[in-house]
């Protein structure tokens, strides 16, 4: 048999792998994010929807920017409307910020739990809601059994979800698609002045199922998200005029 032959003979295997295993093919309802080599590492190379991901964060900065890029998605998947569900014990996004990445705030309903296990429980409810395009739940700690009922509400809905946990004790094993941690980097303007610019973000995908890890700096602009190299990053240029400058 010739490489080739070979080659497309795994290939083949693969797709029919990621069938067996409840991944669909692709389909021409598919949303690019833009998010280059990260999107890419999924299963047909696209950002699945109608799964359960993963958010990670160990400070209050980082929790920011992790809720800064969910919306950045948010405003791809909502792109031709829908509602999303934002459900937290602690009310810390200032809603008008959201219109920066797209989205319009009066399309979130927020809602405010006080314990851990209610907000688990309204987000489960809410995921079994197929009218709705996403759900947003914030909590400390995630385990198996919990991220499996989530996974079972989208698997018959085809809902969205998004779960952060600020400050978890442990990282425990879950069956979410992925399992990302967001950071946040200078951000960028588009003239390369110094000052407050375009949010950008350090993303590391640590956990894809049927695919591979991968991390990149992404920057969010009018268009959207944009991948961006060190070679752009242009605020160690301006620490160094700014310093010799006086």
């Amino acid at each position: 048999m010739m490489l080739e032959d070979k080659q497309a003979l795994i290939s083949k295997l693969k797709r029919d792998l990621l069938v067996w295993q409840g991944v669909p093919e692709g389909s021409c309802d598919e949303i690019a994010m833009d998010l280059g080599p990260l999107e890419k590492t999924f299963p047909n190379g696209t950002f699945p929807k109608g799964v359960i991901h993963e958010f990670v964060s160990f400070s209050r900065m980082d929790s920011a920017a992790s809720c800064g890029f969910i919306v950045g998605i948010l405003g791809k998947l909502m792109r031709n409307a829908g509602i999303c569900i934002w459900i937290s014990s602690v009310q810390t996004v200032f809603p008008s910020a959201i219109s920066t990445f797209g989205v319009d705030p009066s399309s979130i309903v927020f809602v405010s739990m006080q314990q851990q296990k209610d907000v688990l429980w309204a987000m489960e409810e809410a995921l079994k809601c197929p009218g709705i395009t996403a759900v947003i739940a914030e909590i400390h700690q995630l385990d198996f059994v919990q991220s499996r009922r989530l996974q079972l509400a989208v698997e018959k809905s085809k809902v969205t979800g998004f779960i952060l946990q600020h400050n978890p004790k442990l990282l425990l094993a879950t069956t979410c698609a992925a399992r990302w941690k967001v950071t946040s980097l200078p951000s960028q303007s588009d003239e390369g002045l110094p000052g407050i610019g375009n949010p950008c973000w350090n993303v590391e995908l640590l956990k894809v199922r049927n695919g591979k890890a991968a991390k990149g700096k992404i920057v969010w602009t009018p268009k959207g998200f944009k991948i961006f190299s060190n070679k752009e990053v242009e605020s160690k240029n301006w620490n160094y005029n700014y310093q010799n400058l006086g």
